[in-house]
């Protein structure tokens, strides 16, 4: 399982958090080791053009990209998650991997910037706790998770749950092998761990085909 090492924020947590669920998960930084891996796990922490930037600087884009066009499992995470759309306001200019249709738009203007904090899931697709494979299989209903960030992608078809904050934001994503979660789970506590672990069973069935 490959972390992509594209040198921003601290991806070791999310690389420490997989292996302590017993993937082989390794911060990797080159096309090859992107192509062989089994699931590729898309970390992001500050500004979305910054991250868009680095992720192309690094040579890690296009393997991101084939990764994604062949079905790989794929996990983007907070900024990892809002680099799945097209851009965001954000950062004018700056272009995403437009895997999911949209812009990135800041938080309401009732509530305090960032979110910083515990909140609940509320699921908008059934499914999305159900399948073997399925991201919240396993979390209970209403999760709590952790987040931090000021800005979210918008809810769409994509969109399987939502937190409140200010409004309906979008928390969870799935089409196929692709999730993006907004928050972190490496720092949610049990229910990010067990949300993982469904990551890496995905990976391991998705390989097993």
């Amino acid at each position: 399982m490959a972390v992509l090492d594209y040198g921003i924020g601290n991806l070791r947590s999310a690389e420490k958090a997989l292996q302590h669920l017993g993937a082989a998960a390794r911060l990797v930084a080159d096309r090859a080791s992107v192509e062989a891996a089994d699931a590729v796990v898309l970390p992001g922490v500050g500004a979305f053009g910054a991250c868009a930037r680095a992720l192309r600087e690094s040579g890690l884009e296009e393997p991101a990209r084939g990764a994604l066009a062949a079905g790989i499992p794929f996990f983007g995470v907070c900024v990892g998650f809002q680099l799945l759309y097209e851009g965001s306001v954000e950062s004018p200019g700056a272009k995403g991997l437009g895997v999911f249709t949209g812009t990135v738009g800041p938080l309401s203007r009732g509530v305090k910037h960032p979110q910083m904090q515990w909140n609940r899931l509320d699921l908008l697709d059934p499914r999305a706790g159900q399948p073997e494979t399925a991201p919240l299989r396993g979390l209970g209903e209403r999760p709590w998770v952790y987040f931090v960030h000021s800005y979210a992608p918008p809810v769409g078809q994509e969109t399987v749950a939502v937190c409140d904050y200010g409004g309906p934001v979008a928390a969870l994503a799935v089409r196929g092998s692709l999730w993006g979660a907004q928050f972190h789970p490496e720092k949610s506590g049990a229910a990010g761990l067990r949300l993982l672990s469904n990551f890496v069973g995905l990976a391991a069935a998705t390989s097993a085909a």
